[in-house]
């Protein structure tokens, strides 16, 4: 099975589906023997097999850019922050500290008191240039082009999507970018990898502020070079940018 295909399938779980299925039906078997077991229906039966750890498993992407981004806007406590696409539950938290206006091709219909969604594209933002004094956008600018979501095929939309980021920053604003780097390629249609001081070049007119990321070991790692993270398969850069 060549790479792409190997980045479409979860190969682990296909293969251990059968003995995972197997040991659900030992299960099932036992509690429906239990002298308190419920009656079990198999048409209502929601079987979940691959959910039994030794350890809590996590995204290290998410887990760590999320609390990184919230950490620092927390901490930064803007009048208001505006976040462009990035996953719901990082927004929704974030709108408990700060007044949120999320911007996104599907909006959020949801009514919490300090969140507002608007509709918008992230090649065209419609927000005013210079106008955001606090803004973030978390793994996402890789998706842009490739149609996942709905959006326009267009080989240049990581570029577009970071050059419109870059135009509504305000001056002595703050984006906080989250992004996958290290070898680059298209694994069509789901994401784009660049290399670190790619994303920095399509940033045009921002100052790099700091850079942190998460390596190919989920390992944090804050404050370091572009280059420390240029040989990564499927790292995720964090970059803070200002204007």
């Amino acid at each position: 099975m060549d790479r792409l295909a190997r980045e479409a399938i979860d190969v682990p779980k296909l293969l251990t589906a059968p003995a995972r299925y197997s040991e659900y039906f030992s299960d099932l078997r036992r509690y429906r023997s239990m002298s308190q077991g419920e009656t079990i229906s198999l048409r209502e039966a929601y079987p979940k097999i691959h959910d039994k750890f030794s350890e809590h498993p996590i995204d290290s992407h998410y887990f760590f850019q999320d609390w990184w981004a919230f950490n620092k806007i927390a901490h930064a406590r803007p009048a208001d922050h505006v976040d462009v696409a990035s996953k719901i539950d990082y927004v929704s938290l974030l709108s408990n500290v700060v007044e949120v206006i999320c911007v996104d091709i599907r909006p959020l219909n949801v009514g919490l008191p300090n969140l507002r969604c608007v509709r918008g594209d992230i090649t065209a933002l419609p927000l005013a240039t210079d106008s955001v004094k606090s803004l973030s956008c978390l793994h996402v600018v890789e998706h842009i082009g490739l149609g996942r979501y709905g959006d326009r095929l267009d080989p240049a939309g990581t570029r577009k999507a970071c050059s419109e980021l870059a135009r509504v920053l305000a001056p002595g604003g703050k984006l906080y970018l989250g992004v996958p780097v290290g070898r680059e390629r298209v694994c069509f249609n789901s994401h784009r990898v660049h290399a670190p001081g790619t994303i920095a070049s399509y940033m045009g007119g921002l100052k790099l502020f700091e850079f942190s990321g998460i390596d190919d070991d989920g390992k944090f790692r804050t404050n370091i070079s572009l280059d420390s993270m240029a040989d990564c398969e499927y790292g995720c850069g964090l970059y803070v940018f200002t204007k």
